[in-house]
C-alpha cells in the first residue's frame, strides 16, 4: 500500500504540472520574493534601532504608498498570466506586445500616484495616527512616491520573465536589489562613512535605489540578443487595442482587488495603531513577521499563475489543475517551518526588534506581540492553500471571482475589527484572533471555487 502511494506520487512529481516542473519556476521566485521580504524587514529592523516611532511610521507609510500603487500593480500583474497563455499558444510575439502595454500603463500611472500623495497626510490625521508618527510617515512617502516609477517598471518586467518561465533572471535582479537596499539602509539610516544619519528618509532612498538596480538588470536581459529575437521585441513597441483590452478586462479585477484590500488593510492597521503607542508597536512587530512568513509564498503563487496560464493557453486544463496541487504541496514544507517558529519561539522573534536604548513602550508591547504571533500560527498553513488556488484562478482568467471573494472578505474584516476594538473594547490580541477565524472561513470559499472546476472553462485567448 505504501509502495503504491509512493510510486503514484513519484510519478506525479515528474509529470507536466507536477512538483518538479513547478519547483523549477518556484525556487528562484521564492528566493526573489524572500529577498523582497528581507528588504522590507531590514528597513523596519534598522529603524527600530533608531526608535519605535520611525519603525511604526515605515509600516503605516509604506502601506499608504502601496495603497496608491496597488491597483496598477494588480493590473500589471496579469501580464504574467497573459504572457504565459500566449507562450502556451505559441504566440510569442504577443507575449512581448503584452509587456509593452503594461509599460504604457506604468508610465501613465506615475503622475497619478504623485498627484494623490498630499491626500495621505490628511488621512493620517483623520485616522488618529499618533502625532509622533505622522511627520515621519510624510517624510517616508515623499521619497517613495517619486521613485514609484522604478517599482512599477520592475514589476512589469518581472511579470514578463515569470510568464515565459525565466524566473532565474527575476531572482538575480531581486537579490541584487536586496543587497543594494540593505547596504544603503545601513549607510543612510545610521549615517556611516561620513554621511549624516537620515533615519526614515534614508530607508526610503535605499528602497528606491534597490528598484533602480533591479530595473537595469531586467532591461539588460529583456534587450538581450536571444530574447530580442525569440520574442520579437523590436516589433512590440506599439499600442495594441486588442491586447490592452484583454489586460484591462482580466487585470482590472486583480487591480481593484489589491487596491480595495490594501485600503481595508490600511484601515485595520490604523485601528490597531490608534489604540496607543504600545499597541502600535506590538502590531507593527507582528505584521513584520507576518510579512516574512507570507512573502516567499508569493513566489509560489506567481509560479502557479505562470504554469497554469501556459497550460490553459495550450488547451490542457488537466495539467493546470495538477500545477495548482503541486503549488500547495510545495508551500506546505515552508509553512510548517514558519508554524514551528511562531508557536515555539515567538518571544525571540519579537526581541529582534528591541531598540538599542531602553524603551518602556517596547517592554509593554512585548507580551502583546508574542501573543499575536502565536495566534498568527493558526493560519500559516491556510496561506499556502490560498496562494496556490489564487495563482491557479488568476492564471486561468478567473479574476472576477477572486476579486469579489477577496474584497468581500477584507471589507468584512474592517467593521468586525472596529466592533471588537472600539465598541466591545476587546483586547488587541483577542480582536486579532477573531480576524484570523474570519480568514480561515475565506480559505474555505476559495477551496470550494477551485473544486468546482469552473475556472477550467474560461477562454482568455482565442
Amino acid at each position: 500500500m505504501i509502495l503504491k502511494y509512493l510510486k503514484k506520487n513519484f510519478s506525479a512529481y515528474h509529470k507536466p504540472g507536477g512538483q518538479k516542473e513547478l519547483l523549477g519556476l518556484a525556487l528562484p521566485m521564492i528566493i526573489a520574493t524572500a529577498s523582497d521580504g528581507v528588504m522590507t524587514f531590514t528597513d523596519r529592523l534598522f529603524l527600530a534601532k533608531v526608535g519605535s516611532e520611525q519603525m511604526n511610521a515605515s509600516l503605516a507609510g509604506g502601506t499608504s504608498i502601496q495603497m496608491l500603487t496597488f491597483f496598477f500593480i494588480g493590473l500589471i500583474g496579469y501580464t504574467t498570466a497573459l504572457t504565459a497563455q500566449y507562450l502556451g499558444a505559441n504566440e510569442k510575439h504577443n507575449s512581448s506586445l503584452t509587456t509593452f502595454q503594461a509599460i504604457i500603463i506604468s508610465l501613465l500611472a506615475w503622475p497619478l500616484i504623485i498627484a494623490f500623495k498630499p491626500l495621505l497626510g490628511m488621512m493620517f490625521t483623520w485616522l488618529n495616527t499618533p502625532q509622533a508618527q505622522i511627520s515621519y510617515q510624510i517624510e517616508y512617502i515623499s521619497v517613495l512616491a517619486y521613485g514609484v516609477i522604478f517599482m512599477l517598471l520592475r514589476h512589469t518586467l518581472s511579470c514578463y520573465f515569470v510568464g515565459i518561465g525565466r524566473t532565474k533572471i527575476v531572482m538575480v535582479a531581486t537579490v541584487s536589489a536586496m543587497l543594494c537596499n540593505v547596504l544603503l539602509d545601513y549607510v543612510l539610516i545610521f549615517g556611516k562613512f561620513g554621511i549624516k544619519p537620515m533615519g526614515i528618509s534614508g530607508a526610503a532612498i535605499a528602497t528606491v535605489s534597490g528598484s533602480v538596480v533591479a530595473v537595469i538588470i531586467l532591461l539588460i536581459a529583456y534587450c538581450s540578443k536571444q530574447n530580442f529575437r525569440e520574442f520579437y521585441i523590436g516589433k512590440s513597441f506599439h499600442f495594441s487595442s486588442v491586447i490592452m483590452k484583454k489586460l484591462l478586462y482580466y487585470g482590472s479585477p486583480a487591480g481593484f482587488e489589491m487596491l480595495l484590500n490594501f485600503i481595508a488593510f490600511f484601515f485595520m492597521i490604523a485601528m490597531f495603531q490608534s489604540k496607543g503607542d504600545v499597541e502600535s508597536t506590538a502590531t507593527t512587530i507582528m505584521f513584520n513577521w507576518d510579512l516574512v512568513s507570507f512573502i516567499p509564498l508569493i513566489g509560489i503563487e506567481t509560479s502557479v499563475t505562470s504554469l497554469v496560464g501556459r497550460y490553459m493557453g495550450a488547451g490542457k486544463p488537466h495539467f493546470a489543475h495538477r500545477a495548482a496541487l503541486s503549488g500547495i504541496k510545495t508551500g506546505i514544507f515552508y509553512s510548517v517551518l514558519i508554524l514551528i517558529l511562531f508557536i515555539f519561539i515567538p518571544k525571540s522573534l519579537v526581541l529582534v526588534f528591541q531598540p538599542d536604548i531602553d524603551s518602556n513602550i517596547f517592554e509593554k508591547a512585548l507580551p502583546i506581540a508574542v501573543n499575536m504571533i502565536q495566534i498568527a500560527s493558526l493560519y500559516v498553513l491556510a496561506e499556502t492553500v490560498i496562494v496556490a488556488i489564487v495563482g491557479a484562478l488568476r492564471g486561468a482568467g478567473d479574476t472576477h471571482f477572486t476579486m469579489i471573494a477577496s474584497v468581500a472578505a477584507h471589507w468584512t474584516f474592517v467593521p468586525v475589527l472596529y466592533l471588537c476594538l472600539h465598541v466591545f473594547n476587546l483586547s488587541v490580541p483577542f480582536s486579532w484572533f477573531i480576524l484570523v477565524v474570519f480568514f480561515l472561513i475565506f480559505t474555505l470559499v476559495l477551496v470550494k471555487r477551485f473544486k468546482s472546476g469552473k475556472w477550467k472553462k474560461i477562454k482568455v485567448i482565442s
